[in-house]
């Protein structure tokens, strides 16, 4: 990318020390206006999504901190440049096997892992889990009790309030095709449910800057979500409103 393109760094919370998340985003907006999430961890760095602009001054940025053990990419809108991203920091760069038809490009340096199964640790305390739905191997990232959603559950404006929440106010959208506004089926969601089911997590994190949702009980939030759009859609009996949190 040429021209007066250039990326954007913010810290995403308040953590210190060696242990902190960044995001990275490009200015003015291009494409859609994702940001892509770089992960400090004590046993290495890992890039949660792609942007497309790669400059010599993000290189710098990462490379200070240590450079990159891995890239994980939640599904196929944001592959772009995944393959400049990889060469530039030696590392793997993990997809879902179930979407490999929207692969378009060569790997010749060889950087593509594929994630068969349901989930797989990708270093140690960073677990990639896919939940399916929008794509079939639509992924999510653990980190540090912080569930990082790409648009896998897609963010909704009234999931960044906490105080006097109204019965019935959503968290998130769970979406087949987010710009034609094509919600997915109570199967689905009571698929994704079942993936995330097992772990626990006290913050979500969107493909936007801003789609940053704290609460001890967001995983709740994530499953009255998944009922209210259910029953939105004319379902007053499916077992997915039979689920509870123990």
């Amino acid at each position: 990318m040429q021209g007066k393109y250039e990326n954007k760094y913010q810290k995403v919370g308040d953590h210190d020390g060696a242990e902190q998340m960044w995001s990275i985003w490009t200015e003015p907006k291009f494409g859609i206006g994702q940001r892509c999430v770089f992960i400090q961890t004590g046993h290495g760095n890992v890039l949660w999504d792609c942007i497309t602009n790669l400059d010599e001054e993000t290189k710098v940025f990462i490379r200070q901190k240590r450079g990159l053990k891995a890239i994980v990419i939640s599904h196929p809108h944001y592959y772009t440049t995944h393959l400049e991203w990889a060469a530039a920091f030696d590392c793997p760069v993990y997809l879902a096997s179930d979407d490999k038809e929207w692969i378009s490009r060569e790997d010749p340096q060889g950087h593509r892992r594929f994630i068969e199964g349901t989930s797989q640790q990708i270093i140690p305390g960073v677990t990639a889990i896919k939940v399916g739905g929008h794509f079939p191997g639509s992924l999510v990232l653990l980190w540090n009790k912080k569930l990082l959603i790409a648009d896998s559950f897609v963010t909704t404006p009234s999931a960044l309030y906490h105080v006097d929440r109204l019965p019935g106010t959503t968290s998130y959208a769970f979406m087949w095709a987010i710009p034609n506004m094509i919600p997915l089926p109570p199967a689905e969601l009571h698929k994704m449910w079942q993936a995330i089911r097992p772990y626990e997590f006290h913050s979500t994190h969107g493909a936007f800057v801003g789609q940053d949702v704290r609460d001890e009980k967001v995983k709740d939030r994530v499953l009255e979500s998944m009922k209210i759009q259910t029953r939105a859609m004319g379902w007053e009996k499916h077992a997915l409103l039979e689920e509870r949190l123990p």
